[in-house]
């Protein structure tokens, strides 16, 4: 029997919005995704806008959260509240866990400081919520074997965070992906974040550049950042099939 797998290819990073773009132009239904979405039960908290957007002569799909909150301190448990009492199946709440976890970790090895004392400042935001939980809904409900990975790219320069002026990779990001095989690329500023790193290095099962599978669907999603090369995220879902 063949593997039903997804395999992310990471032309110039990865971020929470470019994941959910991607996922959702596989062609998961939209309504689909908004209903699951609901039960989050954040409504009252963002309006999200889902269309399509031309990067280099290629149709994608661009995925905006538009938040009603400035600010945003969420410690870990505030944000594991959210999702353990939203009305998801526990899949879903479980690698939505798992990658606030992932995060979790880095920051506080970053900072110094322990995992319960780390209060999130733009991954506890709303956005970067839905960007967690709507990546999981859409992994869930593309009901995939294996998830595979490309290298993945960082980018290079500085980039300005609440805690001041950041090098690229950000600590965060680059502690993220300690183990993965990742790209020092020379485009200039943040291609890969820290949201975008969590959720492929928790989903992700291999990381690879050789891989023989048959294509049945292909997503592209497009950011909203401008670097020298396309900025957008491709995701290929297909049949790999078991050696005997």
């Amino acid at each position: 029997m063949n593997q039903r797998v997804l395999y992310f290819d990471i032309i110039n990073g990865i971020s929470g919005d470019m994941t959910l773009s991607t996922l959702l132009n596989l062609g998961v239904p939209k309504e689909i995704f908004l209903e699951e979405l609901s039960k989050l039960k954040l409504d009252d908290e963002f309006e999200i806008e889902i269309t399509s957007k031309n990067e280099s002569g290629i149709v994608g799909t661009n995925v905006n959260v538009i938040t009603k909150e400035t600010s945003a301190y969420r410690y870990l448990v505030d944000v594991f509240d959210i999702i353990d009492n939203s009305d998801l199946n526990n899949n879903i709440k479980k690698m939505s866990k798992d990658i606030f976890m992932t995060i979790g970790e880095a920051e506080a090895k970053v900072h110094g400081t322990t995992i319960d004392k780390i209060h999130f400042h733009e991954v506890g935001a709303i956005d970067s919520i839905v960007d967690i939980v709507g990546s999981s809904i859409l992994i869930d409900l593309l009901s995939v074997d294996k998830i595979y990975s490309s290298l993945v790219p960082l980018g290079s320069g500085f980039v300005k965070c609440d805690h001041g002026m950041m090098p690229v990779p950000t600590p965060a990001t680059i502690e993220i992906l300690k183990g993965v095989p990742v790209k020092l690329n020379s485009v200039k500023g943040e291609c890969t974040t820290p949201t975008g790193a969590a959720i492929i290095k928790t989903l992700c099962n291999e990381f690879i550049d050789t891989l023989e599978f048959e294509p049945d669907k292909i997503g592209y999603g497009i950011g909203e950042k401008q670097f020298e090369i396309p900025n957008m995220l491709r995701c290929i879902l297909g049949q790999k099939k078991n050696k005997k």
